[in-house]
């Protein structure tokens, strides 16, 4: 499978655990979490969520540039840039036409739907901003960032709920392998965290209530869990055909050898009780790696802390892979980016393989014994040649990639 091999050439984060790669992964690492009541959700059923520290997009982008993007592009452009970059490329100097862009988000700008939606109602409609649609359609998270990078290749926004930023990249893959392009620059970001959105979260019962210590809110795994913690963020990886990035001497960091996806056709919102449609997604991409069950040392779970969903997949686990492979969800730091998920733990999957260190599930206590996996608690170094990082959606959509040492 050496000639599909896709290389991971350059990483690009905005997290809760920092902004750049260097900072989320040592946040990550120390196993913290940022989470922390959140002013613009007072009155909300539940106040607390996981943002972006320090966030400056001013001083990021130039003012100009910033306000006329709603948050979710601005945390895309400040990854790309950085994963651009980190894979030691030059957009002033590349063909632009064989650059793609492929990124994942699970719902746009409601930050800017909800802003434009007070004008309205307290003002009048002339009032509403002409930027209110270029700044909260999903299709602009690519498009921007092809205007951004000068990427003049297939451009388009994947939206498959919390697996989109892994669909993402499975779709960017595909179209490295039929040479539709050279370079692609594919993840995900989000930024979901409104009044409106969290309201309709809190309601489905699906946000974690430990607001008196919103810390330790994040339980991936833990009997004690209660559901998510809502975060944001970004990420960035850029990918080229693994002989393409070598021809060129550029650092390969890790390759996504594998990609599989499936429909659990089950419930809108609930994953299949035995994960049936995981599973699939799991062999699926064990195959297209040409890997067996026993290679996998690694699992970076999708892991959202909510009991229905933490029990399914570690059925899965348990069941698809037979070399007792080490879990870690690092949602119990970042809290759950929603659809820039995938793209992140993606990208935490590729530094777990370059360093041997997988990062530790935050908050694990005492572990669900119903899940009966090994699951990190703490940062662990261990050989790591073949990981898997699993995403799942609402209405039953499932990605998972196979990601391979260099």
């Amino acid at each position: 499978m050496a000639g599909t091999d896709i290389a991971v050439t350059g990483l690009g984060l905005v997290t809760p655990a920092g902004t750049g790669t260097a900072a989320s992964w040592q946040g990550v690492l120390a196993g913290r979490s940022p989470a922390a009541e959140d002013p613009l959700l007072a009155g909300n059923p539940v106040r607390i969520s996981c943002r972006v520290p320090g966030w400056d997009a001013d001083a990021l982008l130039g003012a100009r540039r910033a306000h006329r993007l709603d948050r979710f592009t601005q945390f895309a452009l400040v990854a790309a840039r950085e994963a651009v970059a980190d894979a030691g490329l030059d957009p002033a100097t590349w063909d632009g036409a064989r650059v793609g862009v492929v990124l994942g988000c699970a719902d746009g700008g409601p930050g800017t739907v909800e802003q434009q939606h007070r004008v309205l109602l307290e003002h009048s409609a002339d009032r509403v901003s002409p930027l209110l649609l270029p700044m909260q359609l999903p299709n602009m998270l690519a498009g921007q960032t092809a205007i951004e990078l000068g990427a003049t290749g297939p451009n388009l926004v994947v939206a498959t709920a919390c697996a989109s930023g892994t669909s993402a990249i499975g779709a960017a893959r595909d179209l490295l392998l039929l040479d539709r392009c050279d370079i692609v620059v594919a993840g995900g970001s989000e930024a979901m965290i409104t009044p409106l959105v969290m309201a309709g979260f809190a309601r489905m019962g699906t946000l974690s209530r430990r607001e008196d210590d919103p810390a330790g809110a994040s339980r991936p795994f833990e009997v004690e869990r209660d559901g998510f913690v809502a975060g944001e963020g970004a990420g960035v990886l850029v990918l080229e055909r693994a002989a393409d990035a070598r021809a060129r001497g550029a650092r390969v960091r890790a390759r996504v050898a594998g990609y599989g996806a499936s429909a659990d056709a089950h419930h809108i919102t609930s994953p299949h009780p035995e994960g049936l449609g995981l599973e699939a997604a799991m062999r699926a991409a064990l195959a297209d790696a040409g890997a067996g069950p026993a290679d996998v040392q690694h699992v970076n779970a999708h892991g959202t802390a909510t009991r229905l969903n933490d029990l399914a997949e570690a059925k899965v686990v348990r069941r698809v892979l037979t070399g007792d492979p080490l879990v870690t969800s690092t949602k119990g730091v970042t809290g759950h980016l929603l659809g820039a998920g995938g793209a992140v733990e993606a990208a935490f999957t590729v530094l777990s393989l370059e360093q041997q260190l997988v990062p530790p599930t935050a908050n694990l206590t005492v572990p669900d014994p119903a899940c009966e996996i090994k699951v990190a608690a703490t940062a662990t170094a261990t050989r790591v040649d073949l990981a898997l990082s699993n995403s799942m959606g609402f209405g039953g959509q499932n990605a998972v990639l196979a990601i391979a040492a260099a």
